[in-house]
């Protein structure tokens, strides 16, 4: 495959296009322009400031259009089809029950009495609502009711996998939303906490409703008029948060969903609920189990194969969550950052002990299989929120030619977003010649966007394509502007 550079000149180039004004006719000198050249004019509708990379090649590998195919960009949540690209290479019975992952409770003896045990490993679906079906936290509060009528404490066990709630390169304050919320062995409800918000009489405190988990300081005011414009804000480690801002009289209720720094606690917390409300007395409170990481935890640092786990003591009950590869399904097409953070702990649980650096290590194996150079990409974590992650254009590219080709490429490839139909990707490209003929995963992140997967033609060829916008000032249209590069590509190809 060719790679196109742009040098000092290429750069010089871009700085004089002019794109053509909306509905204007195009020069003389726009008609002769290359395919390339228009592209970038495109992109540099997005105004000043902006770092684009973009490579498209045809189904030979052909390059179609270079734009600093060599220059690393952040890729937001296009980390994503690594991490679950991996999966698929590594973990076998994908559609089969996720016995391996279903939690399980036992009891422990302590002193006199004994302690209820809840513990993970690493399934991301354990469910407390009330309408569950399966994979549900009350079949095994069921089971310990049908056991004994009396518990000590309850341990919410997240000790399956090293402790490393939050990947390098994760901004703190996205701690405090669902998207930033912690990462554990025991998991329940994507550990999160929605509020709800209701509107009450202008100059009076707003209505609140959520399970009493959190100490709420209601500082918010309900007004006349207005758009809501509310804020939660609650300190990492801390149970207490603090709402402020608008909302207005008779209003629809907003939701706000909260991220939770101890998953083991909470999912002990609610299970202790579970319990209780079964008739079963506790006598202690809900407590948090986790294991720190050690250095073999990092294969880097280790030698040889990791150590061995201890035999699981029986259990009272164990559930067998759906199948893995619906939850990759999951996490490609509505980018959900906990699941995959936990499918990169799953991945690394094949080789190793089910840390990050475990994880990565099987990423960067792939990789290397696909014959990605190594110096296209740096990882950190496996959804995309870490700040230090990095991929060129053409490593991109080279990845997506080798994964469409591998024995579950075809799978894989069914869980990604498509144009104007479904996830992240529902409402873009809705009523271009792109619509249903786009398959690709999103990214977004501070001052960044990115856009990577397959595309067919005009001509019906599948375009393999990579595209970044990084440095994105505020208020600038780069998620427009690779869009329209992307239909114009296609469009003459």
């Amino acid at each position: 495959m060719r790679t196109m550079t742009m040098n000092a000149g290429a750069a010089i180039l871009i700085l004089a296009l002019t794109p053509v004004p909306a509905g204007a006719q195009p020069t003389e000198a726009v008609r002769q322009q290359t395919l390339q050249e228009r592209v970038e004019a495109k992109l540099r509708q997005a105004g000043p400031g902006t770092r684009f990379g973009l490579m498209v090649v045809d189904e030979d590998g052909r390059e179609i259009v270079a734009i600093l195919p060599g220059q690393r960009f952040i890729p937001a949540s296009n980390m994503k089809m690594f991490t679950t690209a991996a999966a698929f290479a590594t973990i076998t019975g994908l559609d089969a029950p996720d016995v391996a992952g279903g939690a399980s409770v036992r009891l422990e003896a302590r002193g006199r009495g004994a302690d209820v045990v809840l513990k993970g490993y690493g399934d991301a679906r354990l469910s407390s609502a009330a309408d569950c079906i399966t994979n549900c936290l009350a079949t095994l509060a069921d089971a310990v009711a049908a056991r004994t009528r009396k518990v000590s404490a309850v341990v919410g066990d997240a000790s399956f996998l090293p402790d490393m709630r939050w990947s390098p390169g994760m901004s703190w304050n996205n701690i405090q939303g669902w998207y930033g919320t912690a990462i554990s062995a025991l998991t329940l409800d994507d550990n999160e906490l929605p509020i709800r918000i209701f509107a009450t009489a202008p100059g009076e405190p707003p209505r609140l409703e959520l399970l009493p988990y959190y100490e709420v300081d209601n500082r918010a005011v309900t007004a006349a008029a207005g758009a809501a414009k509310l804020e939660v804000v609650r300190f990492p480690g801390s149970r207490k948060l603090r709402l402020t801002g608008t909302i207005a009289a008779g209003a629809e209720p907003e939701r706000i969903r909260l991220g939770i720094d101890d998953p083991a606690h909470y999912a002990a917390w609610r299970f202790k609920s579970l319990l209780e409300a079964r008739g079963v007395r506790v006598g202690g409170d809900a407590v948090s189990r986790y294991r720190a990481p050690m250095p073999a935890d990092d294969p880097a640092v280790r030698n040889g194969a990791p150590p061995a786990r201890p035999p699981e003591p029986e259990a009272l009950a164990r559930l067998a969550p759906p199948p893995l590869g619906e939850d990759i399904r999951i996490i490609n097409k509505v980018s959900q950052n906990l699941h995959a953070e936990l499918l990169l702990r799953r991945v690394g649980n094949e080789q190793g002990t089910g840390s990050i650096p475990d994880g990565l290590a099987a990423v960067r194996a792939m990789l290397e299989q696909a014959g990605v150079a190594r110096s296209d990409y740096d990882f950190a974590d496996g959804s995309g929120m870490s700040s230090y992650n990095r991929v060129a254009p053409q490593g991109m590219i080279t990845f997506l030619r080798w994964a469409g080709v591998q024995p579950w490429g075809v799978a894989w490839r069914e869980t990604l977003p498509v144009a104007g139909v479904d996830g992240t990707l529902a409402r873009r490209f809705k009523g271009t010649p792109l619509e249903r003929r786009l398959f690709a995963k999103t990214g977004t992140l501070n001052g960044t966007a990115a856009l990577s997967g397959y595309m067919t033609a005009k001509s019906g060829r599948t375009l393999t394509f990579s595209a970044y916008a990084n440095d994105i000032p505020e208020g600038a249209a780069a998620t427009g502007a690779m869009d329209s590069a992307l239909e114009l590509i296609a469009g003459e190809n």
